[in-house]
């Protein structure tokens, strides 16, 4: 069947070429011998200037140069198929063959020139992709120049706490002598709800020159039941290494112990929008500020005599972030383009997730951190990697035999393949669209609405149950692509929901191509210029600051992770919601 379209469609569009060229009915079968192409002299060589030493120059055929070249292609093509089959097959090289064959090398020099357009755009998009991957990696470590440092607890200045969750607390942190090159966020006073409220004295001059005392810190993990030694409280807390740096085990434990582990989960490649471990090491518990009052049930009973605790656990270091995505949410409305850019930082931080074979499987706004840029806007940070799935032997497919597997934290945002799985001896949870889902819920908070998922009464949609007829929509303020890809990110069956990528793709295209989304017949060779365009600009754009702002870096990452597949499917995803409208 795929040959006879490919010889009926070659024939229709041989007869209409071909009339095209020669002016003559007669010729578009391929009956009769062909003159000499229109415009040319009775023995010159068609298509060439004749004359003793004269310079090949193209006769006026009205053709571009690529129409030209396939018009030989075609043609040469159909005379050694003809030459090679026609004969030995049929035992005539007639009218009718070379009508065939001609047609049959005209479908397949359409379906190769299509191939080498698309070949040309993968190309382009690699190219690309490599220059931007070098520029968008993540700054240096902040502690690089003290590489064999910051592996005991002793070294760390601990200030005030800075928050607690269901299995670790947070302490604002520094080493004497910091370097004062140190990239830091604003003062952790810049934005309320995390860290201390007043200032010490000498601190407030210190903030004032943007650089906060504390710019480290500290997680504290509590240890019910991974024991006292060393090696079992790393193999029992080894989730909470996924996104360490490469020096961060590099200490008294970190070749010796940790890596012994052949099984141990997977370290995530360094990503601006996923947090990154400094350091990891265990020590003995100590009493910290709050420590009687927020958690005295998991202190060792050296410390509290009714503490279920062990007396060592693990410590990891990190960059201090002013506040949470909730907390900034709280005191903060965004427009609608910045919790666009707001909602693509996620998106971008959980297709690196998912490119690496990692599913987070707790995104929440209180597992997201943010900083701030010179001009105010947010820099969103995944974090917290405890209940995520990191797996080298299973990657994003878990086996679930039985109801004691672990499927994740928060209940209230798992997709709907993971909260409906049920247990058996073949069944899998596939998570490679599960974070994805979990973003377009946070999307509603990000876009100033209550998540519909954590909402209260009538309000209140459950991942097992819910219908998309259900989901609130979102306000009008909110650009229509964003409104429709949330949508699409919050369908039920993961099949019909865009992956992290496509759905990232989307909104770059909707933020800055819409020049190239406005054309009426959208062609690849388009979209590379188009590409192109952006490349020059961005990397110009980064070159004329001293500090790259969030679009510019949003820019970036994108060029660095571009795909031409995954690229095209968005764009069309575009255009069909467009359309539809």
């Amino acid at each position: 069947m795929a040959v006879r379209q490919a010889l009926g469609r070659g024939l229709q569009l041989g007869r209409e070429l071909l009339l095209r060229f020669t002016g003559k009915p007669g010729r578009a079968y391929g009956l009769g011998r062909p003159g000499p192409a229109a415009g040319c002299v009775r023995g010159e060589r068609p298509g060439w200037a004749a004359g003793p030493g004269a310079e090949p120059r193209r006769v006026g055929l009205g053709l571009p140069n690529r129409l030209r070249f396939f018009r030989q292609s075609v043609a040469g093509l159909a005379a050694r198929l003809q030459r090679q089959f026609v004969v030995r097959a049929w035992g005539c090289a007639g009218p009718c063959g070379r009508a065939v064959f001609l047609a049959l090398g005209l479908g397949l020099g359409l379906i190769e020139e299509k191939q080498a357009e698309s070949r040309r755009a993968v190309s382009a998009c690699q190219e690309i992709q490599a220059i931007f991957t070098q520029k968008s990696k993540p700054g240096p470590d902040p502690l690089e120049t003290r590489r064999w440092q910051g592996f005991r607890l002793e070294e760390y200045l601990i200030g005030q706490s800075i928050g607690k969750g269901c299995s670790a607390a947070v302490y604002e942190a520094t080493m004497p002598t910091l370097p004062q090159n140190l990239e830091v966020t604003k003062s952790t006073g810049s934005l309320p709800g995390r860290g201390r409220g007043t200032s010490a004295p000498g601190e407030e001059q210190e903030q004032a020159l943007g650089a906060p005392a504390f710019p480290l810190a500290i997680k504290m993990m509590w240890n019910i039941s991974a024991g006292s030694s060393s090696e079992a409280i790393l193999n029992t807390m080894s989730q909470e290494l996924v996104p360490a740096s490469r020096v961060a085990l590099a200490g008294e434990y970190g070749a010796v112990t940790y890596r012994k582990s052949k099984r141990g989960p997977k370290q995530v490649a360094p990503h601006p929008n996923i947090i990154r471990v400094l350091r990891a090491f265990t020590s003995s518990v100590p009493l910290l500020p709050g420590a009687l009052v927020d958690y005295p049930d998991v202190l060792p009973p050296r410390l509290h005599p009714e503490g279920l605790g062990h007396g060592r656990t693990l410590f990891l270091v990190m960059k201090n972030y002013p506040c949470t995505l909730r907390q900034y949410l709280r005191m903060n409305t965004p427009s609608p383009r910045l919790a666009t850019m707001m909602l693509l930082q996620l998106l971008e931080g959980v297709d690196h997730l998912v490119q690496q074979g990692i599913a987070h499987r707790d995104l929440k706004s209180d597992n997201i951190l943010v900083e701030l840029d010179p001009d105010g806007c947010p820099w969103l940070v995944i974090a917290d990697f405890g209940c995520c799935l990191a797996d080298e032997s299973i990657g994003l497919q878990l086996p679930f035999s039985s109801w004691y597997v672990d499927r994740g934290g928060n209940g209230c945002l798992m997709a709907p393949e993971v909260s409906t799985a049920r247990p058996g001896p073949r069944a899998v949870i596939d998570y490679s669209k599960a974070d994805a889902w979990a973003v377009g819920a946070i999307a509603y908070e990000i876009f100033g609405l209550v998540n519909p998922f954590y909402s209260q009464g009538k309000a209140h949609l459950e991942s097992r149950s819910y219908q998309e007829a259900q989901l609130p929509a979102l306000p009008e303020s909110v650009p229509p692509d964003v409104r429709q890809l949330v949508k699409a990110l919050l369908q039920r069956e993961a099949s019909k929901r865009p992956s992290a990528r496509v759905a990232a793709n989307v909104l770059h295209l909707s933020l800055w191509g819409e020049q190239i989304l406005a054309l009426k017949n959208l062609k690849l060779d388009k979209m590379v210029g188009w590409l192109l365009q952006q490349s020059a600009a961005t990397l110009l754009a980064n070159r004329l600051t001293e500090k790259c702002c969030v679009e510019t870096k949003m820019k970036m990452l994108f060029l660095a992770n571009l795909e031409c597949e995954t690229l095209c499917q968005a764009a069309l995803l575009l255009c069909s919601w467009r359309a539809a409208l």
